[in-house]
């Protein structure tokens, strides 16, 4: 069941691993603004460019105490490829069970050359230091995107 998400109201919870591979929580980063970006697939040109653009803002994200992390459906080996691909400094979420997905409501119907599926939409959530949903952008067109999240916090 997929949770109606409203600005001002909190945030589901998730973890992520940092560098070495320790988990990292959600609730652990209260006091840090974190933003939380859905991408289709990696190594896609859109995927590619907006990755791009995070990781080439992600000091004036730190700046602001604002944390960046990246998720998609695919495997954390391909995250790993993708990751030292673009030098991204931020971590990317495997969400191969769709949990993550389906807490934000981000799969939706998509249609390619006739062919119907299910993929995730585009979507940027900026999560406030107390847990809460402050911005919430759905089909998100890439270009400028990265510097209209920076721009909110």
């Amino acid at each position: 069941m997929v949770l109606s998400l409203k600005v001002g109201g909190p945030a589901p919870e998730f973890s992520w691993s940092d560098r070495n591979g320790n988990p990292v929580n959600l609730s652990d980063v209260r006091g840090k603004s974190v933003v939380l970006y859905f991408y289709p697939k990696d190594n896609t040109p859109g995927c590619t460019i907006e990755a791009r653009g995070f990781a080439s803002k992600y000091n004036e994200f730190l700046q602001k105490n604002a944390l960046v992390v990246g998720v998609s459906r695919d495997s954390i080996s391909s995250h790993e490829k993708f990751s030292n691909l673009c030098g991204l400094p931020f971590p990317l979420i495997s969400d191969k069970d769709e949990k993550l997905c389906n807490a934000y409501g981000t799969l939706v119907e998509k249609s390619m050359m006739g062919k119907k599926y299910m993929g995730i939409d585009r979507s940027t959530f900026i999560i406030s230091p107390e847990g809460k949903l402050d911005k919430i952008w759905r089909n998100v067109s890439v270009l400028g995107h990265v510097e209209e999240v920076l721009s909110s916090l």
